[in-house]
């Protein structure tokens, strides 16, 4: 079995994968990962990968080692099943790759568009032939609400959550509406434009944030949460030679 070790900026995830089934996922803090050794007394953990977007604590570190488990840390070296032609490969975001790689793995021999609604809004593309070209990086949802109370004067911090129409009839729902709806718009806008180059273009959206979007739209989107782990556990098995 495969221990999925996903350290994010906010906390960090944990999966635990048979082959490619996914068995059990769970949350913690991305400081101390509290939940590592009851999942390692629950299952067979056989080897392990690590991704952090954030320098691992001393106590996660300390952790980590005393797994005693063979162990891959990802890193910019480390060998993918797709083809990287990512310039600065040393400053991908292993989560941008890991999505990548973890709906080619779902749709193989398909023009994708990857599209991950976490604490930044990522857009990747890679064709049919498994050459992942790069992507694009744009604040994310909670971002955009807090830049508009930072960078003025009077505008507050509104939450995501409330009620907002197409306007908003006063400051707190025109915030809620400028925001939620900008960032829907933007989202569209990229599958319009990909799917004019790549017509039988296939889009997958993952992260912690929830769009609403028209039945043609949903018709073309894939959403599925756990595509990062997904991917990092096709990389830690393609390492190993499993697939």
């Amino acid at each position: 079995m495969n221990l999925i070790v996903d350290i994010g900026n906010t906390f960090a995830k944990m999966a635990v994968f048979a082959d490619s089934e996914m068995l059990d996922m769970v949350t913690c803090s991305n400081h101390s990962l509290d939940k590592l050794y009851p999942l390692q007394e629950k299952y067979e953990i056989q080897q392990v990968i690590v991704a952090s977007v954030v320098p691992l604590s001393h106590l996660v570190e300390k952790q980590l080692a005393q797994l005693n488990i063979p162990m891959l840390v990802l890193d910019c070296k480390t060998p993918l099943p797709i083809k990287n032609l990512y310039k600065t490969p040393e400053t991908l975001g292993y989560d941008r790759i890991a999505a990548v790689v973890g709906a080619n793995s779902i749709y193989p021999n398909k023009d994708l568009l990857v599209i991950d609604a976490g604490t930044c809004i990522t857009y990747e593309f890679i064709d049919a032939k498994g050459q992942y070209h790069g992507g694009n990086i744009s604040p994310g949802l909670q971002m955009r609400f807090k830049a508009l109370n930072h960078f003025t004067g009077k505008l507050p911090c509104v939450l995501a959550d409330g009620d907002y129409g197409f306007f908003g009839d006063s400051t707190e729902t025109a915030i809620r509406a400028g925001v939620k709806k900008g960032l829907e718009f933007e989202i569209l806008g990229y599958i319009a434009a990909m799917r004019n180059k790549y017509e039988e273009l296939l889009v997958f959206l993952t992260g912690g944030d929830e769009f609403s979007f028209d039945d043609n739209v949903k018709s073309v989107i894939f959403a599925d949460r756990f595509l990062v782990l997904k991917g990092l556990n096709r990389i830690l098995n393609y390492n190993n030679g499993r697939i």
